[in-house]
């Protein structure tokens, strides 16, 4: 299947980022299994490299992990101790460029929501799956019907909440592989895991962890030229320099 129209260079109003192995390198739901779980990875591994359907495992990994509320609030804390270098500098480099930033993931709202804030994310601009807790924490179910809870999820979302500016798309996953037919640009990150099914699709791709990395991909010369002069943001584009 083609997912590419097109790829078209930068500039692009809209920077849209996957959380799991993109903004932070674990996987969310692997953190809540307290030992090992060779399904809940192998369930994992074949959604994200797209040899089955995210439906087809996503209320499954729940319910060998089933969550309580705490242990949510620990993988946000994780997110945000795992957070790739210079994530958050980039953020805020996008913000000062007036760039709309936004957080798309098929992993736990209260975790994600909270990396998001770390990294200077609005609040409404942060988009994943909610989790349901009983009064005593302990876990109820998920928001079943959460478009990123299910194959092509992550393509509906960004056509109803950004249905027609320039958008760049930058995740590791088969899920945001599905969505790059929405974006100018989709950049196929493998600087945590690098998943051959999406690396073969994707015209645009990124080993390095660096987030300084992404800037000739997701910014002009002209962008990057001004963030240049922004004493707030030059070190980031001193980071940059090897990719320049």
């Amino acid at each position: 299947m083609n997912f590419f129209a097109s790829d078209a260079p930068p500039p692009y109003s809209t920077v849209v980022f996957d959380c799991d192995s993109t903004l932070s390198s674990i996987e969310g739901i692997e953190e809540l299994v307290p030992e090992n779980s060779p399904e809940l990875e192998e369930l994992t591994a074949a959604a994200m490299n797209g040899e089955v359907p995210l439906e087809a495992v996503y209320g499954r990994r729940l319910e060998l992990a089933r969550p309580t509320e705490r242990a949510v609030r620990a993988v946000g804390r994780r997110y945000i101790e795992t957070a790739l270098l210079n994530a958050k500098a980039l953020v805020a480099a996008l913000g000062a460029l007036e760039k709309r930033v936004l957080v798309v993931s098929g992993g736990l709202l209260p975790a994600v929501a909270e990396l998001g804030a770390h990294l200077g994310v609005p609040d409404q601009d942060i988009y994943a799956v909610d989790i349901h807790f009983d009064d005593s924490g302990e876990y109820a179910g998920f928001e079943e019907e959460s478009l990123l809870a299910r194959a092509g999820g992550k393509l509906e979302l960004l056509r109803q909440v950004a249905p027609s500016e320039p958008i760049v798309l930058v995740g590791d996953g088969a899920t945001d592989l599905e969505a790059a037919s929405r974006c100018a640009r989709f950049v196929a990150f493998g600087g945590v895991v690098r998943r051959e099914k999406v690396f073969a699709a994707a015209p645009v791709q990124l080993t390095e962890s660096n987030f300084a990395a992404l800037l000739p991909l997701l910014l002009s010369s002209d962008e990057i030229a001004h963030l240049k002069t922004l004493p707030a943001h030059a070190n980031l584009v001193d980071a940059a320099e090897p990719w320049l």
